[in-house]
């Protein structure tokens, strides 16, 4: 999207808004699928960007789905159910029955429970089912290796699941890819150690990297591709081994999305000038961070358009709409000309912030979200007003 057609959606739509490019989201996948290689597959983590879910399998790309609710989006959609990985650590019985009248593609074990659980909901929809275990990477996700080995010695007590391989995923936002290609050569071991020592064959391997995007301005942006391009041959090498996988959100959407918010006041007290935005904190969020003392990717289009206006250049502390001194969503960063009514534009909002914020406090209206396509652009979502969820009933 160029700065001009952004500056004619928040015209359209209005702000507060948040601004998805879905060509520029496929055009990521291909990237990143052609520099993987054709033996890797991908996987989008939907909750990264529900709103490009569609978009994603649409490109033939396979879903992380994590909750309930994700799963009623995908049905709600029509996403085809081969296409779901349906993972997340709190599945009850009703959940993983429900996937399975979906007829979802795997699912994941993510404890013995978990495999008790699916078992017990596949024997009584008298049906089979694939399972991935998932690995504890050190965190409240996945099984121990001992318990996971245990299930695998153990697998003909469950005979209405197919386990097809593992699921391993660490974290997010992580720079040093020597630690990824560690976990790979790890992951190559308990592969090979599983069909040796436990006479079982591992298919397939679901494998988050979480690969890291550049957000700020002390950031490289040179290249946000060039993780993807490291780590593919560590990748390509497992893949000659077993079905691999790479699951990924964030990676996927970030870069795709823009935020736009129009300053609403400007005032200045003791030497600090400030911008109060109609958007906040409760909208748009990095890598999970307050921000304050870090600038992202930001422009002010309507200075960019009027090439008229009067140069003042000064640095401005950008604030939300919130009653709280947390709401600061760039502490100093310079801007020129900054009038009232002028629209911002953060970059690189594609991923999370469209979820992640703090929606209901203060019960502010959500921003509206809008999928831009090379042929025109579609409102996804209109304006919701949080007040009626922060009513209590009489």
């Amino acid at each position: 999207m160029n700065q001009g057609e952004l500056l004619e959606i928040a015209k359209e739509y209005g702000t507060p808004a948040f601004v998805l490019d879905v060509e520029a989201f496929w055009r990521r996948l291909d990237k990143i699928a052609d520099i993987f290689g054709e033996d890797v597959r991908l996987c989008f983590a939907m909750k990264a960007n529900p709103f490009l879910a569609a978009a994603a399998a649409d490109h033939g790309t396979r879903l992380e789905v994590c909750s309930p609710g994700e799963l009623a989006i995908c049905e709600d959609v029509g996403i085809s159910a081969h296409q779901i990985v349906y993972s997340g650590v709190n599945k009850q019985v009703e959940d993983v029955s429900r996937a399975i009248a979906y007829r979802v593609g795997v699912l994941t074990a993510e404890s013995v429970r978990h495999v008790e659980i699916i078992e017990q909901c596949a024997a009584r929809a008298n049906t089979k089912v694939e399972v991935l275990l998932r690995l504890n990477a050190g965190s409240q996700f996945g099984m121990s290796k001992d318990d996971l080995l245990a299930i695998i010695d153990r697998r003909t007590k469950y005979p209405h699941l197919d386990i097809v391989g593992l699921h391993y995923f660490v974290g997010t936002q992580r720079k040093k890819l020597k630690h990824q290609a560690r976990e790979l050569e790890k992951l190559r071991a308990l592969i090979a150690d599983i069909e040796l020592e436990h006479g079982f064959e591992v298919q397939r391997l679901e494998y988050g990297p979480g690969l890291a995007v550049p957000y700020f301005a002390d950031d490289d942006f040179t290249d946000d591709l060039a993780p993807a391009r490291e780590l593919a041959p560590h990748l390509r090498e497992l893949a000659k081994e077993v079905e691999l996988t790479v699951e990924m959100g964030r990676f996927f959407a970030a870069s795709c999305g823009t935020y736009l918010t129009r300053v609403a006041d400007l005032k200045e007290n003791e030497g600090t000038s400030y911008c109060i935005l109609d958007g906040g904190i409760n909208h748009l969020t990095y890598a999970g961070q307050i921000m304050g003392l870090k600038v992202p990717a930001l422009v002010n289009l309507s200075a960019l358009a009027d090439q008229m206006r009067e140069q003042d250049a000064r640095a401005w502390t950008l604030c939300g709409s919130l009653c709280t001194v947390n709401d600061v969503l760039v502490r100093e960063v310079e801007l020129d000309s900054l009038q009232l009514d002028d629209v911002l534009a953060f970059a690189n909002a594609g991923a999370y912030s469209v979820t992640e914020g703090v929606h209901l406090f203060l019960s502010r209206t959500m921003p509206r979200v809008v999928l831009r396509y090379d042929g025109g652009s579609e409102l996804a979502r209109d304006f919701i007003e949080t007040s009626t969820l922060n009513t209590p009933r009489k």
